[in-house]
Formats: C-alpha cells, sequence, structure tokens
C-alpha cells in the first residue's frame, strides 16, 4: 500500500479548534518526509466540490503552529450531504490524482469522510480535531486542553471581582452534548458546582450545595455550566436560584466561541504534531476508513464508523473529586 500513496489532501472541517493548524502542519510535513505530495483543500468539503485545491510545500505551513484556528479555513457543507455534490467531490479528488483524504474535524466530518470513503472506495483518515472531546478513541481531541485553559483563566478571573463583590456567578461554557470542558474547567477553577448534560442535576440540589457555600462563608461561589445541560441555559439556571436564593448578588457570564480562539496550548500542539504524522504513515501502512487518536499515550487506530457512534463518557471520578473539593 505504501507504494500506491503518492498525493494525498488534507482538509478541515466543522468548527474550528485550536491545534487545527499544528495538526495540518504535521501532515504535511510528514508527507514531504515521505516523498509524498500534499494538497490543502480550502473551506472544507466545499473545496473538494469547488476544486478550492492547492498544493502545498514545507513552507507553506512556516509560522502556523501558534495560530488558532485553521489557516485552510473550514465551513459546514450541506451541498456535499448530497449524492450529487459528493459525486462533485470525487471527481475534483481524481482531478487532483489524489490518492488519499486526511480529514481533521468533529464528528459531523468524520460521518462525512466515511460515507465519502464507502461511496468511491477513497482511502480516509480522521484526526480528532474538536474542543468538545466527545469522541470515541482517542483520550483527548485536539483543541480541547485549550478550550480548558481558556476557560479556567476566565473563571479565575471572574473569581476575583466575584471575591470582592461577595458575588455568585454562572458561567456558561461550550459542551452541546459534553461536559468535558465544563468539569475541567471547574475542578481547575475551584467552582462551587458543575452542570454538565450527562448529570442529572436538579435546581434543587444546586440550591442546597449553594446553601452549604453560604453556610460555609465562602467569599466567593463560581457555578460552571455547560451549554447543553438539562436544566436550561445560564441566564434560566441564574433565574431559577434567584427565586429561592434572593441574597445572593448573582451575575451570568457566556463565554461562548471565546474558547475556540487563541493559541494552542502545548499539550494540543504535541497531540496534533503526533496524530497528524500518525495519520500519513497510517496511509501509507495501509490504514483506511479510520481516526487516529491517542490512548495511554500510543498512537491507536479506530474505525470511524466505531468513533462516531460510540458514547464517550465522562468518568464518575470527576464528579467525586469536584464534590469532594466543593466544600
Amino acid at each position: 500500500m505504501a507504494s500506491t500513496i503518492k498525493r494525498i489532501g488534507v482538509l478541515t472541517s466543522g468548527g474550528d479548534a485550536p491545534g487545527m493548524n499544528a495538526a495540518v502542519r504535521a501532515v504535511v510535513r510528514a508527507c514531504i518526509y515521505y516523498d509524498i505530495e500534499v494538497f490543502g483543500v480550502y473551506k472544507g468539503y466545499d473545496g473538494l466540490i469547488n476544486a478550492n485545491i492547492k498544493q502545498l510545500y514545507v513552507r507553506s505551513v512556516s509560522n502556523i503552529l501558534s495560530r488558532g484556528g485553521t489557516f485552510l479555513l473550514t465551513a459546514r457543507s450541506e451541498e456535499f450531504r448530497t449524492k450529487e455534490g459528493r459525486e462533485k467531490a470525487y471527481e475534483n479528488f481524481k482531478k487532483f490524482d489524489l490518492d488519499a483524504l486526511v480529514v481533521i474535524g468533529g464528528d459531523g466530518s468524520f460521518t462525512g469522510a466515511n460515507i465519502f470513503s464507502q461511496e468511491f472506495d477513497v482511502p480516509v483518515i480522521g484526526i480528532p480535531g474538536t474542543i468538545d472531546n466527545d469522541l470515541a478513541g482517542t483520550d483527548f481531541t485536539i483543541g480541547f486542553d485549550t478550550a480548558c485553559n481558556t476557560a479556567r483563566e476566565a473563571i479565575d478571573k471572574i473569581r476575583d471581582t466575584a471575591s470582592s463583590h461577595e458575588r455568585l456567578f454562572f458561567v456558561e461554557v461550550m459542551g452541546r452534548d459534553a461536559g468535558f470542558i465544563a468539569v475541567n474547567s471547574a475542578i481547575g477553577g475551584g467552582a462551587v458546582a458543575m452542570v454538565v448534560p450527562e448529570h442529572n442535576w436538579t435546581i434543587d440540589a444546586l440550591i442546597k450545595r449553594l446553601r452549604k457555600g453560604a453556610a460555609n462563608k465562602k467569599a466567593s461561589n463560581v457555578v460552571v455550566i455547560a451549554e447543553g445541560c438539562q436544566l436550561g441555559n445560564a441566564y434560566e439556571v441564574a433565574d431559577a436560584v434567584k427565586k429561592e436564593l434572593g441574597y445572593f448578588d448573582i451575575r451570568v457570564t457566556v463565554l461562548g466561541h471565546l474558547q475556540r480562539g487563541g493559541s494552542p496550548t502545548t499539550m494540543d500542539r504535541v497531540l496534533a504534531s503526533r496524530l497528524g504524522v500518525a495519520a500519513v504513515e497510517g496511509l501509507r501502512h495501509g490504514e483506511s476508513k479510520v481516526m487516529v487518536g491517542m490512548i495511554n499515550n500510543e498512537i491507536a487506530y479506530t474505525p470511524i464508523g466505531q468513533a462516531i457512534k460510540t458514547e464517550k463518557r465522562l468518568g464518575a471520578e470527576e464528579f467525586r473529586i469536584a464534590k469532594i473539593l466543593s466544600i
């Protein structure tokens, strides 16, 4: 198989994540190291459909290791969801004489890659790039550590003003379907509670926790809420608490897309670099329709379908630790 891979295309798709540039850089440089031509596909699958494809060289990826976002740009392609759109993409795939495709993104990007690979027998490897850390087959996804650090830094700063005014802050972080950012930033930021999609919190339970903190004379209270939690958004939860605990001076901060930006942490840069090289080496050795990830600090290849369909769950240990530390 190694001798048949002469040209590889690389694209970033879906939501951007810090470290995507580092992953692209690794793919490009690994390709050149192994004497493989590499082509950047701009604007995700739309670039494949519209032939927005350019050959990349060593200097094409200079000085991007520390940059957030993705210089290849990204988009969610509605046209690629159709058979006609994928046929156009395949025509351009063959027009540029590509032999394989590296897709950097999340579950939506991998779903498209899996279908495309099955329909046209195209060798594909996915690299998990999403701040949500919600893909099975890897301990961490690219961008997760940076997003956690961004959220934790914000919580640290919010705590300063919360302490000065004895306020209760509700901080909403990203995590529509998964609470990994909320849990890690809450523990790292010393939050009194965290509310995540995976945990059946009730307003009564949250109020009980806050009352306990007040009884212990906590100088400040910060509650971290994942945007997809069952109790509603941060404003809705704050309103519900206010009705029961009117003595609290309550404020709400929604971090939003702030978590997607910024220079990637060392951990994300190293992870992206290792996965980028492993993606190219995997294709050279015949891997296809897989996602490359890191499990126990070792490279692991997981079938894309399995990575998408397997639910990645938060461990009970994080909740146990957070509860102990919140007193």
